[in-house]
C-alpha cells in the first residue's frame, strides 16, 4: 500500500471532516486526501488570528482552490487574548487552545464531529506545546497516525500535483518575537513587512527577521547568505527595515533554523 492509499484509508470511516488549512503543504495533502474521499462533506478551514502573514492565508485560498475543497475563514484575533500576548514558553499551546475551541465551535454548526489538521512525525521532534494542546481538544493528525515525515508529505504532495509540494515550511509571525517579549500589532506588522522586503529584493522564499527588542535579526538559508550580503542588497534591505520601524538590522551569520528562540529560552 503506497502512502497516499494509507492516507486515504485513514478517511475510510469518517463521514464528514474539518481540515484546518493552514496554507503550507502539510495540511494541503490532508486537505487533498479528505477530498477525494468525502469530497462535499470534507471542508476546509483557515483561521485569520492576526499573526498568521497574508502570504500564508493567500497561500491556504489558493491551495484549497486547486483542490476544489470547500474552504471557509474564520477571524479573531490572538492579541485578544492576554495569556498569548505576554508570550511564555506557553505561547503556542494559549494559541492553539483558542484555535481548538474556535475550529469546535465552527464545526458543531455544521454537524462536523471529526476536526483533523497537518501535523506529521517530524513535528514531534521540536518543542511543540502547541500540538499538546491541539490533541488534548481532540483534534486529529491523520499524518501522524499513518507515519508520514515531512519528506513523504512532499514526495506525495508533488506525485499528486500539488504546486505547493516544494513551498518552504513557514510559522506564525509571533515566532519571530523571543519568549518573554510581548506580542503587538507593531512588532507583527514590521516583521511582515521586512520578510516581504527581503524576499521582494533577493527572491528567497526562506526568510525570518527575528525582532529582538525592536532589533531585527535576518536569518536566510546558510548558503542563501551571500545573497543577502551583497552591498547593494544589504544596504537597500538595512534602510528600509529601518524606515519600517527597526532601530538596528543585522544579518545572522549562522543562518535560518526552526525552533531557535525556543533554544533562546532554555539557555
Amino acid at each position: 500500500m503506497t502512502n497516499l492509499n494509507e492516507l486515504l484509508v485513514w478517511f475510510d470511516d469518517k463521514e464528514k471532516v474539518l481540515v484546518s488549512l493552514s496554507g503550507g503543504v502539510d495540511s494541503a495533502l490532508v486537505a487533498y486526501a479528505a477530498k477525494a474521499k468525502l469530497n462535499k462533506n470534507a471542508i476546509a478551514i483557515t483561521a485569520d488570528y492576526k499573526t498568521l502573514s497574508s502570504e500564508e492565508l493567500d497561500s491556504a485560498k489558493n491551495i484549497a482552490k486547486e483542490i476544489g475543497i470547500t474552504h471557509k475563514i474564520i477571524e479573531y484575533s490572538e492579541l485578544d487574548n492576554q495569556n498569548f500576548v505576554k508570550n511564555d514558553n506557553k505561547r503556542c499551546f494559549y494559541c492553539r487552545d483558542e484555535l481548538s475551541h474556535k475550529l469546535i465551535e465552527f464545526a458543531s454548526t455544521l454537524d462536523i464531529d471529526v476536526i483533523v489538521d497537518g501535523t506529521q512525525n517530524d513535528d514531534m521532534g521540536d518543542y511543540r506545546p502547541g500540538i499538546d494542546a491541539l490533541h488534548g481538544n481532540g483534534i486529529r493528525s491523520p499524518l501522524l497516525e499513518t507515519h508520514f515525515t515531512k519528506n513523504m508529505v512532499r514526495s506525495t504532495a508533488k506525485s499528486i500535483g500539488l504546486s505547493i509540494h516544494d513551498k518552504p515550511s513557514n510559522s506564525c509571525l509571533a515566532s519571530r518575537i523571543p519568549w518573554g517579549q510581548r506580542v503587538t500589532a507593531e512588532k507583527l506588522t514590521r516583521i511582515e513587512m521586512g520578510e516581504k522586503i527581503i524576499k521582494q529584493k533577493t527572491g528567497l522564499t526562506q526568510v525570518r527577521v527575528r525582532d529582538i527588542n525592536g532589533n531585527a535579526s535576518i536569518e536566510v538559508e546558510s548558503d542563501k547568505i551571500n545573497l543577502l550580503s551583497k552591498d547593494s542588497n544589504k544596504s537597500e534591505i538595512f534602510s528600509k527595515l529601518k524606515m519600517i520601524g527597526f532601530s538596528k538590522v543585522e544579518i545572522n551569520p549562522k543562518g535560518y533554523s526552526p525552533g531557535k528562540f525556543n533554544l533562546i529560552y532554555e539557555n
